[in-house]
C-alpha cells in the first residue's frame, strides 16, 4: 500500500528561474538535486528542533513528557525514513511511513472494533478509549529560510551558467 502527502510549493519566482535556466539551455536536475537535499536536511533538522516549518514548537508526547526524549522520535522511523526523488521538472522528499500523516496534519483515531484501543502509558500502565487525538505536528514544508535558501540556489545556478557560457547565455 502507499500513502502519499502532497504539499507543494510552486514558489513564483522560482518558476520564473526556472524558465531562464531553460532558456540559457541549462539542465536544472543538479539544481533540482540541491533543492532535494535541503529539504530532506531542513526535514531532518525538523526531527532535532522539535518545530514546525513555521517555527511553532510541536506538542510534546506524553511518552516524551513522562520519560523525557523527543516527540516523534521513539525509535526514530519517522525521521530516519526521510528521502527525495528528482526528475527534470521537480525535487520532492517526504517520509514512506503508513502513520506520517497522522503526525503531520493530526486527526482522531477510532477504535475499529467493541474492544477499543488498547495502549500503554510510559510510567502509568495499560489504559484502553474508544478514540484517541494525535495533535499536528508538521515536519515537512518550507519555512521562510527554506524559501529564501531555495530561491538562492536557483539565482546562484542561473549565475553559474551565465558565466560558464552556456549556449544562448549572456
Amino acid at each position: 500500500m502507499a500513502v502519499s502527502i502532497r504539499i507543494a510549493h510552486n514558489l513564483p519566482q522560482v518558476q520564473r528561474l526556472f524558465q531562464q535556466i531553460r532558456r540559457v539551455g541549462g539542465d536544472p536536475t543538479p539544481l533540482l538535486e540541491d533543492i532535494a537535499f535541503l529539504g530532506e536536511s531542513s526535514t531532518r533538522a525538523r526531527f532535532r528542533s522539535q518545530t514546525a516549518p513555521d517555527g511553532q514548537r510541536w506538542k510534546p508526547s506524553l511518552r516524551a513528557q513522562l520519560n523525557g526524549g523527543k516527540t516523534l522520535t521513539k525509535d526514530g522511523h519517522l525521521g530516519d525514513s526521510v528521502g527525495s526523488y528528482v526528475n527534470q521538472k521537480s525535487a520532492v522528499w517526504g517520509v514512506n511511513r503508513i502513520y506520517a500523516a497522522i503526525h503531520q496534519f493530526g486527526g482522531t483515531i477510532k477504535a475499529k472494533g467493541s474492544g477499543g484501543l488498547r495502549f500503554a502509558i510510559p510510567g502509568i500502565g495499560w489504559r484502553t478509549a474508544k478514540q484517541v487525538e494525535i495533535p499536528a505536528r508538521p515536519y515537512l514544508g518550507l519555512s521562510d529560510d527554506d524559501r529564501q535558501d531555495i530561491l538562492d540556489l536557483v539565482s546562484n545556478h542561473l549565475s553559474d551558467l551565465v558565466r560558464r557560457g552556456a549556449p544562448g547565455g549572456a
